[in-house]
């Protein structure tokens, strides 16, 4: 698994409120984006894994925001990967607009069989 990766949103219209901000659920919609294309980019394939019978499920999220992102602001969604070891990986995030911090936050996933039991992560998304 890469360490870091940063990948580029542009906000959408529906993203936002009444209030023409983007709506504070959807930042962690942002976190799941740059999640995904870490792992495609690091050569991993999650739709192979779930056709395995291994899913990665979010145990827990945290998510600080700082400052407003509005409409077609183009935003950098950076995933830190802090620990990935036994069933469980650790991730931090920065969202950033220009060079403004937005939104911080974290998750920590959990690797589970389709039956709901915990098992071990793969090797390849291992950190040592």
């Amino acid at each position: 698994m890469l360490s870091e990766y940063t990948a580029e949103v542009r906000v959408r219209y529906q993203e936002t409120d009444a209030q023409g901000r983007v709506h504070h659920a959807n930042y962690i919609t942002y976190f799941e984006l740059a999640r995904t294309e870490m792992l495609r980019a690091g050569g991993f394939n999650y739709k192979r894994m779930e056709a395995d019978g291994l899913l990665l499920v979010v145990r827990d999220v945290e998510c600080r925001y700082h400052l407003p992102a509005e409409f077609d602001d183009l935003l950098h969604v950076t995933v830190k990967a802090v620990k990935a070891k036994g069933a469980r990986i650790e991730l931090a995030y920065e969202i950033r607009c220009e060079d403004n911090l937005v939104v911080e936050g974290k998750t920590l996933l959990a690797c589970i069989t389709r039956e709901g039991k915990p098992t071990r992560i793969p090797d390849v998304l291992r950190l040592d």
